[in-house]
């Protein structure tokens, strides 16, 4: 059952109607205008916590959180969600907070070019070598990618190069509420679009348009559930029953079973998009078990 918590996160949604975000195309479009910069984005608070480098990917920043003490191997990329339009927002910082001291692991943390400014053909070389000159350069056994929403499409993604390129795999891959398919067209998302309090099928859509700028959509590049999902590293999904999104992650549960791939799949009854971002006590339980696994090797690499 939910939380007294997230009900009341949820009924907040409800009152200040945070889904007009993504109720049509031309909100979309008014919100992706106003959340495209990235001057402030890394809080006083992160700089005076953790040790934080920050370098110049492609015009971009790229920031790289370490905790002062008690510093694991493991070394997290994550790809922020927003859609491909959003900035990281300071729920995300909380989270990576509370990340990092669970699991000592340093997290590398890439502003990646957004949409409409931008499309994929921008977004996924600064991504791919922010990884690269980052976590890439760890040895494979201490590499974690990690995503929420459209950043979880984009750590799959990774995850598919690295195969297609004959590299080795990270230790796992870690997929937070997916976008995966950005047709937005699963039968199931009209029923989980009524009960969804964030986000809506029509400007998830438009966001998806403006981030392909023409490309087909079923591209691996822009879905990466149509990518090749053998020989990958293990797989964690993390999903929310009150999310449009849900239908990307059983699809991929599904695929997965089909082909014999084994994921580790949590669905959180009663959560909504991007609730492990919040503190709740469901974000707090999914993000302890995201900790046993970033400190545990995978098999491939024991």
């Amino acid at each position: 059952m939910a939380s007294l918590r997230s009900k009341a996160v949820i009924a907040k949604y409800r009152m200040t109607r945070r889904k007009r975000i993504f109720a049509d195309a031309r909100a979309l479009r008014q919100s992706a205008e106003s959340n495209q910069t990235e001057t402030s984005q890394l809080p006083d608070w992160v700089r005076a916590k953790f040790d934080v480098t920050g370098r110049d990917v492609d015009g971009h920043r790229c920031y790289t959180l370490r905790p002062r003490t008690s510093a694991g191997p493991a070394h997290i990329f994550y790809l922020h969600g927003g859609a491909y339009v959003h900035q990281v927002e300071s729920a995300h910082w909380n989270f990576l907070n509370r990340l990092i001291d669970v699991t000592g692991a340093s997290v590398t943390v890439p502003l990646y070019p957004l949409a409409p400014a931008h499309s994929y053909r921008e977004t996924i070389p600064m991504v791919w070598e922010s990884y690269e000159a980052t976590v890439g350069a760890e040895a494979p056994e201490n590499q974690v990618v990690m995503g929420d929403s459209a950043g979880g499409a984009l750590s799959l993604f990774i995850a598919q190069r690295l195969k297609a390129r004959g590299r080795p795999q990270p230790q796992r891959v870690v997929l937070i509420s997916p976008w995966l398919d950005i047709t937005v067209t699963d039968p199931s998302m009209t029923e989980l679009d009524r009960h969804d309090p964030y986000l809506g099928i029509e400007g998830l859509r438009e966001a998806g348009r403006l981030y392909a700028r023409g490309l087909d959509p079923h591209d691996p590049r822009l879905s990466p559930i149509y990518g090749d999902l053998d020989g990958l590293a293990p797989l964690s999904v993390y999903a929310a029953t009150r999310d449009v999104l849900l239908a990307d992650a059983r699809r991929l549960r599904e695929l997965t079973a089909q082909r014999g791939v084994r994921i580790d799949y949590e669905e959180y009854p009663g959560m909504f998009h991007g609730w492990i971002l919040q503190s709740l006590p469901e974000a707090r339980d999914a993000t302890a078990r995201i900790a046993k696994l970033v400190n545990v090797p995978s098999p491939a690499h024991r």
